[in-house]
């Protein structure tokens, strides 16, 4: 047996889907598809809050040199005023690779929720739902890859043996 995905809730191998628990045996699964659901909002919300974090420090730097310049105060103080304003731009650095970090992981899980269907004894069935689109493609991309190793049981008729054709992800 070849196992082509596995985590906490699903496992996808040679001969079986397994998907909280429940079992669907690749011989008796049809044509796999899958849909898309309507954005999540939340999730762009969020992106848009990390975008204007990522922004909030570099116009506080720019807002504090026009302030320095603006004032016409002493060259000493506009540079103090100029200078503690970049230092305030540039030590977000370390604050600014976290926060990309998060909005890389905000597209790799994606914005949709994603779900997983199949034809299982003649009837449409949903496999999987989740909103992580980096985990989705993963498991069906096992899915396909299981399907296509999977051996196609052969019908024996009148005119002998002949494999049955079956419907691809």
């Amino acid at each position: 047996m070849i196992t082509y995905y596995d985590d906490q809730s699903v496992q996808v191998t040679s001969n079986a889907l397994r998907v909280d628990g429940r079992s669907y045996p690749l011989a008796e699964l049809g044509t796999v598809w899958h849909r898309r659901g309507s954005r999540s909002w939340r999730v762009l919300a969020g992106r848009g809050a990390i975008g204007a974090a990522l922004a909030g420090p570099i116009v506080a730097a720019v807002l504090g040199v026009a302030l320095a310049v603006w004032l016409h105060r002493s060259l000493v103080v506009t540079i103090a005023i100029a200078g503690a304003s970049v230092l305030v731009g540039l030590g977000v650095g370390p604050l600014a690779d976290l926060l990309f970090e998060h909005l890389d992981r905000s597209y790799a899980r994606g914005s949709r929720e994603l779900e997983m269907w199949a034809r299982w004894r003649g009837q449409p069935v949903r496999l999987l739902r989740t909103g992580d689109a980096l985990r989705f493609g993963q498991i069906y991309r096992a899915v396909q890859r299981a399907m296509e190793q999977a051996p196609q049981p052969k019908v024996i008729g009148s005119s002998g043996s002949s494999p049955r054709p079956r419907s691809r992800p």
